[in-house]
Formats: C-alpha cells, structure tokens, sequence
C-alpha cells in the first residue's frame, strides 16, 4: 500500500520541465494571433480611409459654395454703399484686415481670411484658392464682377471649381477650373442642375 501511493502522489504532481511548458504557453499572444489582429486593423483602415478623403473634399465643396455666396452677397452690398465705383475690382476690397476701417479699399464686409485668400494671405481657404475679377467697366464704374473657387490640389481638397458673376448663380465646373472670364462664367451649369 505504501508504494502505490508515492506512485500516484508522483503522476498528481507535474514536474519542473511540464510547469515550465505551462508558464511558457499562458505568457501572451503567438506571433500568429498578433499578426491577425494587425491584418484586421489594415484592412478596417483601407475601408475608411478612401471615405473619409472623401468627406473631406466634400465638406471643402460645400465651403467652397457657401464663400463664394458670401462674395457675392458682399459685390451687391459693395455695389450699393460705392456706387461711383460699382462692383469690388479686388477681393480684398470686399475685407479688410483686423481691426477692419471702412473705405472703397476695405469694405469690412467679408471676414480677413477670405478677402485675403486664406491665413496667411494667398494659401486659400478650406482647400480652395479665391479670386475676383473685374467684369465689364462703363465710363469708369465696375458693372459687373466675377468670382472663381478652384481647388488647391485636384482630387485631394476638391473635385469640382465653383464661380458667378453679378447675377449671382454659383456656377459649377467639374473639370475643376471655371473661368474668372465674365462671358466664360455665364456658360457653365448652375450648381443644382
């Protein structure tokens, strides 16, 4: 009796060498498991990545359209207080660095950022470059304007160019260019068409 239990207390008991396997086993994650995990992150971010440059250049589209509403809103409003001078020649004349002083050279009527064409001066505003042009001059007085928004860099700020002229439809060209011509602007399709 005495050896039949040291035989079966020795087979209960693991030795050294199967505590070791244990410990080694229950440490962390194989290299295979991490290599899944890693596989499933690359293939989630290939998913997302392209919608969200996406909705990014949308987003600059829409604050494209909206700035250059505001433009224009600004060239009625500029046409109406300097009537002598007629529409903004510059769209820096529609701003006005802060604090803003109202003259025909700065209006105060769009916000620094956009009468400067970003911040700083020139390097556009939400992925899109912004300029005005001086539409048709009758005995002195601008009787019309142009305004054109075309994206920084085509098919990463922004697909599509946006412009109008003083009967204020926001034009569209999706080839990403528009026209700071007055004649040229009145040919591209308005915006919701």
């Amino acid at each position: 009796m005495g050896l039949d239990c040291v035989i079966r207390d020795q087979q209960l008991k693991p030795t050294k060498r199967e505590e070791n396997k244990e410990m080694r086993k229950q440490k962390g994650f194989s290299l295979i498991e991490l290599l899944i995990v890693v596989a499933i992150i690359l293939i989630i971010a290939a998913i997302a990545i392209p919608n969200l440059l996406r909705a990014r250049m949308a987003a600059n589209e829409s604050s494209a359209v909206a700035s250059i509403r505001t433009v224009t809103t600004a060239e009625v409003t500029y046409q109406s207080a300097y009537p002598t001078v007629g529409y903004a020649a510059a769209l820096a004349n529609l701003g006005g660095a802060s604090p803003c002083v109202i003259s025909p050279a700065t209006a105060c009527l769009i916000d620094s950022v956009l009468s400067l064409n970003g911040n700083p001066a020139g390097s556009g505003k939400s992925g899109y470059s912004f300029t005005t042009g001086v539409g048709t001059v009758v005995g002195g007085v601008n009787s019309g304007y142009t305004v054109l928004a075309v994206p920084l860099s085509i098919n990463q700020t922004g697909i599509r160019a946006f412009c109008a002229a003083e009967d204020a439809v926001v034009r569209v060209d999706p080839a990403g260019a528009c026209s700071s011509v007055e004649a040229t602007v009145l040919t591209f399709n308005p915006l919701n068409q």
